[in-house]
């Protein structure tokens, strides 16, 4: 292609990073994409619940057409940097002009209280990688009791209380809830899934207790009560007899416990709504209480790779307050506060970017608009000479250092027998849940 000009590297393979490599390679350049895991496709693929087969098999369509781009190569079971044998110095004098980070946010973020490492207590994240077969979490056990608290109030917490309700069929799952029932942000559709559950003598005494606050911060309470409400009339059939239920301002700050019989209990600081500067703010009174349970599961997002080499500040990756090269105004160039500098070539997107914020539609659009920068920037670079040439010696050097190299010819083989299977045992869709099985479905 006589317009080829550049090479760029892409790492990670979630939604951002396809859909990042795709423009990328739309304006010129060699693109090659790393991957930590085996299968591309990042939370689109191990973050979805897991029976929503019409959703990520659409979006596996899109990633499949994206990997035919014959600019784009495709290596998983790569690891940059975190301990792997490639790092971002590695790629620049490999020849790579401009680097993306898209590796999503793969740390998990704590309330650091006592009692978070007692048995019983877990990260949501673990939990849908766990029920989603990604390895290794797919092969490790997760104890999970009879009374579980999830802390948080999004779409995530949702899931696991769907995951705890209707397939572990727990007794009992109480949501722990920091602000009020106003600010949640889950949909009527994922509550829809678990309203048949709802104790809705508990919510109307919640409801109760929550109102007079509630209006003293300027806040409605019936149309907060609207968001479980309405999902009433269309609610899944109950499989489970789970008691399911909300503790609205609850901050929790001690997790009862020890190590011989785990976790007992879950303290709580009582909090109260403030309206400031036109927000609704929720305040500690200090008084505390404990929720009965036997589990804990955090939904309160994710954080960025700690170890991975880009420097951080504040639990996050950094970009450059005026960048060169912004893009809706927003930047995308990557900066070291320990020297103060840009981090030069290398640019971030998706949650990367900005950890646990929005899902498949916004790490679509942050990967297009960084893949506008780094084209915008790859414009002021020279064109890369013997392009081809330098793919190839940096493709040998890779297998020299790699033994089980993944690549596009064995993802497809993977489908393959994935398929065959999932129609063998008559189910919608098959997935092996260690990555030796992948390995020898692959034909390693």
């Amino acid at each position: 292609m006589e317009d080829l000009k550049y090479m760029v590297a892409v790492v990670g393979a979630g939604p951002a990073g396809l859909y990042a490599a795709r423009k990328l390679a739309e304006g010129g350049a060699r693109v090659v994409l790393f991957n930590r895991d085996l299968k591309p496709g990042g939370l689109a693929e191990y973050g979805i619940y897991w029976d929503k087969f019409k959703m990520r098999q659409g979006l596996r369509n899109q990633f499949r057409q994206i990997l035919a781009n014959p600019l784009i190569d495709y290596y998983g079971n790569v690891t940059v940097c975190c301990g792997g044998n490639i790092v971002l110095e590695d790629l620049l004098e490999s020849g790579f002009q401009a680097l993306l980070v898209t590796t999503g946010a793969q740390g998990t973020k704590w309330l650091r209280m006592p009692g978070e490492n007692l048995p019983g207590v877990y990260h949501a994240k673990n939990i849908v990688f766990h029920y989603n077969l990604l390895p290794p979490f797919s092969g490790k056990k997760y104890l999970l009791g009879k009374r579980v608290a999830v802390v948080g109030a999004g779409n995530v917490m949702m899931d696991i209380a769907h995951y705890l309700i209707r397939d572990c069929k727990v007794d009992e799952v109480v949501a722990v809830v920091r602000r009020g029932p106003a600010e949640v942000k889950f949909t009527r559709k994922e509550m829809e899934g678990v309203a048949a559950n709802l104790d809705k003598a508990a919510l109307e005494a919640e409801f109760a207790r929550l109102a007079p606050i509630m209006q003293a911060a300027g806040q409605n309470p019936l149309a907060a009560k609207a968001a479980f409400t309405d999902a009433l009339p269309k609610a899944l059939e109950p499989v489970s007899q789970t008691r399911f239920h909300f503790e609205f301002l609850a901050t929790p700050v001690r997790i009862m416990g020890d190590w011989m019989s785990g976790v007992t209990g879950l303290k709580v600081e009582e909090n109260t709504l403030m309206a400031v500067d036109g927000n609704v703010k929720a305040r500690g009174t200090g008084n505390t209480h404990q929720v009965e349970i036997d589990t804990v599961i955090f939904a309160i997002g994710d954080t960025v790779d700690k170890d991975f080499c880009v420097p951080i500040y504040n639990d996050a990756y950094m970009t450059v307050k005026e960048p060169r090269f912004p893009v809706d105004n927003l930047s995308y160039e990557a900066f070291n506060p320990d020297s103060n500098q840009p981090l030069e070539h290398v640019f971030l997107a998706g949650w990367a970017r900005q950890a646990s914020t929005g899902l498949v539609g916004y790490a679509r659009r942050d990967g297009e608009n960084a893949a506008e920068a780094v084209l915008a920037y790859l414009q002021t670079q020279p064109p890369m000479r013997d392009l081809d040439n330098v793919v190839d010696k940096f493709e040998q050097r890779l297998e020299e250092t790699h033994q089980r190299l993944v690549d596009k010819t064995h993802l497809a083989k993977l489908e393959e027998v994935e398929k065959a299977e999932a129609q063998k045992r008559g189910v919608e869709e098959f997935k092996f849940p260690t990555n030796d099985e992948m390995f020898t479905a692959m034909g390693f």
